[in-house]
């Protein structure tokens, strides 16, 4: 393990030196940047730089292509050493690995098969689910890319079959990246989970220092394969693209053409994660809150109790929609805001001039992500182990606050380095600097953030305190409560948004939104590894629970797992916040595309202004729709394990000999549910932008797409908060940190209690909310954004992009 540690070490310390350096100009100075050309001599200075690339003379291109593919070799290369370390855990019965317990020391053999029939159960379930899903989107991506080659091929210029192919191609292929790295990232949970538990037997510090790091390494296994996968892909379309398409940079509309058909890769990214977070969020709550009722309520067991049917449904669940879900949903925001980028940079003479190092500037600076992310990720596991519980919240912090840092830092010489002394953006003249500055907006934004979603979500705190002390009269006053937080926890997020919007508007134009949203996402790889911890820990916690392990091992894995509500609530507060910054970017992109860029639209003319009071609608619509499908699920679910409770003898009691539960009868209940429920709420969002720009125009899209963005953003961090904050309060009660005056005496609450009840029912009515509505809000204002932006010329090809009725503009 040690000489693993070094080479990666020497290896990520040989990249990070190589990327500034690829970024220093050292065989040849570029000349000095001429004065910025008014626009009508744009287009000359564009070509002769065109030429200059045709003929090879772009001479920053090389260094372009070194550090996105050195960067994307790097993220696979650590993905595959992280993932390394965590197999030295074995899990099956018989087999030891050095430096572990392996499940011989303080556990009978009983456990140790429980544990790994267990851990294959849930795998098995994973896997049937989450092909059962892909094989409806592959269907999909059939059907809808027919759909986009037809509609895209429809231009203000006639049928281009071109274009339309080109943007289909795109399509499939972000389809396609989506689906890879949902999958992946699920393998990866459902592989580590088991291995979490078992380095949780360590005895005391080292316990807590083995199950955290294999925790955090299987996040980041995931968290680099996907940003370095998703990376890769789109360079890799690029060049296809470029290949395809007739003309080079020194045709006058080239690189417009090309990044309108790129976006289709966004728009692929973005229909797979709605399916993945709506089908796997429903999936996991059907069973999360069916095993809470059944189990904690009905039957006054443990959710995880071995003797609950719906128990490996629910860990099943925390893989399909935490993990895939989530990765999915990152890797559209991801692609979403570097096409956002792409075709905003191509609107400007200057950068298009400027030859392809300008142009694929937000691409290297998600590349200069992945070494950095890298580079840092040594300091949770290595520099700053987790040693006892209250280490592990603080370790997270220092972790992203770190990487933000860095990621200031290498971004600065990029910048300067690709970018145009002076380059036109709409009607501001923008400069390497104010390219840096809004970066540096975001990734700062993204932190306060994450500090200001931890502050709300985490029993260290007195919100969630304050929450799990208002169980005592009940789950109502536990309900009231936990509204009033998530709504006040939307307070400063929005401001910080406002405030990165702002600056970054100012400085840059929409192109600076774009980078705003790519400084969210410049740490993806370590927010991934930090969000991807939490439904490891909560698998890894009930199968301690399952297979009757120590009650020393479920400490440490409920304490690693109340750290992991955290982390989730900070992920889905990063991801809520990228997702509005990226859809603003996408809005921008898609004005520029109708010809509105400079003009910008006018909210007050009549059908934009109606339509923003439909795409405020929208987010409580679709919250409705996938909170309805949640309650339905869940309801069967009880009433199975109900029925399995009363028809099976002895299983309810534990009687020595019963039967079995059948989990797979409450697996087929969730998995039949998800994937029935999924498609209304997604073809809501995929058709009302489509529907309203072929009847309404151009103008009634923006008005649509303001709204949803406006009402969506704030109502996906109450939620998302409102749930986190529930299910943490839960835990500080199960902990015994709350108590009562029992003639005048404190007497501390655990479970069982009728505190602790009423503190159930608030996790239970959280789960939906922070697992399938609020995450999936973030992607309802992305999808629509994207979907507008792809096929704003097919709108504009009706009658001049007022749409079949022809609405005034």
């Amino acid at each position: 393990m040690v000489a693993y540690r070094s080479l990666a070490l020497a290896a990520l310390a040989l990249a990070l030196c190589a990327a500034p350096a690829a970024a220093a100009p050292k065989v040849k100075s570029p000349a000095p940047m001429p004065p910025s050309p008014p626009p009508s001599a744009s287009p000359a200075v564009a070509a002769a730089a065109g030429e200059a690339a045709a003929e090879g003379k772009d001479d920053k291109l090389g260094a372009v292509i070194g550090i996105i593919i050195g960067a994307g070799v790097v993220g696979l290369a650590f993905s595959a050493f992280q993932l390394r370390l965590v197999s030295l855990i074995e899990v099956e019965p018989g087999k030891r690995a050095e430096g572990y317990t392996n499940m011989e020391d303080g556990s009978d053999t009983n456990s140790k098969l429980k544990l790994y029939e267990v851990y294959l159960a849930i795998q098995d379930g994973a896997k049937a689910f989450l092909m059962a899903e892909y094989i409806l989107c592959a269907i999909f991506i059939v059907v809808f890319g027919a759909i986009v080659f037809v509609l895209t091929s429809n231009t203000p210029d006639g049928f281009d079959m071109m274009v339309g192919g080109c943007t289909a191609l795109s399509f499939v292929v972000g389809a396609v990246t989506s689906i890879v790295s949902g999958y992946a990232g699920m393998m990866v949970a459902v592989y580590s989970n088991a291995r979490t538990t078992i380095a949780a037997e360590s005895p005391d510090e080292a316990g807590w220092t083995n199950s955290f790091n294999t925790a955090f390494r299987a996040g980041g296994a995931m968290g680099f394969s996907l940003t370095s996968l998703a990376m890769l892909m789109l360079a890799a379309l690029i060049a296809v693209l470029t290949a395809i398409l007739p003309g080079n940079l020194a045709d006058e509309d080239f690189a417009k053409r090309l990044f309108e058909c790129v976006a289709g890769y966004g728009l692929g990214g973005s229909c797979i994660a709605m399916f993945g977070r709506v089908g796997g969020g429903i999936y996991t709550k059907a069973a999360d809150v069916g095993a809470d009722l059944a189990g904690k309520v009905v039957a006054g067991i443990p959710e995880d109790d071995p003797r609950n049917p719906a128990t490996i449904a629910d860990n099943v669940g925390d893989n399909v929609g935490d993990v895939a879900g989530m990765g999915s949903d990152l890797f559209g925001s991801y692609a979403e805001a570097t096409c956002a980028a792409l075709i905003v940079a191509a609107s400007s003479p200057e950068m298009v001039a400027a030859g392809w190092g300008a142009l694929l500037f937000p691409v290297c600076v998600s590349a200069f992500g992945i070494v950095v992310c890298a580079a840092a990720s040594f300091l949770a596991t290595d520099a700053f182990p987790v040693k006892k519980e209250a280490d592990v919240e603080h370790v997270l912090k220092v972790q992203l606050a770190v990487t933000a840092l860095l990621m200031c830092g290498v971004t600065y010489p990029l910048a300067f380095f690709l970018l145009p002394a002076q380059f036109q953006i709409g009607v501001v003249m923008a400069t390497p600097f104010a390219a840096w500055l809004c970066i540096c907006s975001g990734l700062i934004g993204g932190c306060i953030v994450g500090f200001v979603t931890e502050y709300y979500t985490s029993h260290s705190y007195a919100p969630v305190r304050e929450v799990a002390q208002s169980c005592e009269t009940g789950a109502a006053t536990n309900i009231i409560y936990g509204l009033a937080l998530g709504y006040q926890s939307a307070v400063i997020p929005i401001t910080i948004i406002a405030i990165v919007t702002f600056i970054s508007f100012t400085f840059a134009g929409m192109y600076g939104v774009a980078l705003g949203a790519l400084g969210f996402l410049g740490t993806l790889a370590t927010c991934l590894a930090i969000d991807v911890y939490g439904p490891v820990c909560d698998n890894a916690g009930g199968m301690a629970e399952m297979s009757e392990l120590p009650a020393s091992v479920r400490d440490k894995t409920d304490a690693l797992d109340a750290a992991g509500n955290t982390t989730a609530a900070i992920g889905k507060g990063f991801a809520i916040g990228s997702a509005a910054l990226v859809s603003l970017a996408l809005f921008g992109g898609f004005i520029t595309r109708i010809g509105s860029g400079a003009a910008g639209v006018n909210v007050l003319t009549p059908i934009t202004f109606c339509m923003l009071f439909m795409g405020a609608m929208l987010p409580y619509w679709f919250t409705a729709m996938t909170m309805k499908s949640v309650g339905t699920a869940a309801m069967a679910m009880v009433k199975e394990v109900a029925r399995q409770f009363a028809e099976i003898p002895g299983l309810l009691e534990g009687t020595p000999g019963h039967g079995p539960p059948d989990h797979a009868k409450c697996i087929k209940i969730s998995t039949d549910a998800s994937l029935k429920e999924m498609v209304p709420p997604g073809m809501l969002v995929i058709l009302s932008p489509i529907i309203v720009g072929t009847l309404f125009g151009v103008d009634a899209v923006s008005g649509l797409l303001v709204g949803s963005l406006v009402s969506g953003v704030q109502l996906a961090i109450s939620q998302s908060n409102t749930g986190g904050a529930w299910d943490n309060a839960k835990k500080y009660v199960e902990k015994g940190c709350v108590s009562i005056l029992v003639n005048g005496v404190p007497v501390a609450q655990r479970k069982g209690s009728e505190l602790h009840k009423a503190a159930v029912c608030g996790d239970t009515v959280g789960d939906p909310l922070k697992d399938t509505s609020g995450p999936a809000i973030n992607i309802v204002m992305k999808l629509m954004a994207i979907i507008s932006l792809v096929f704003a010329d097919y709108f504009m090809s009706i009658n001049e992009g007022r749409g079949l009725l022809n609405v005034a503009h």
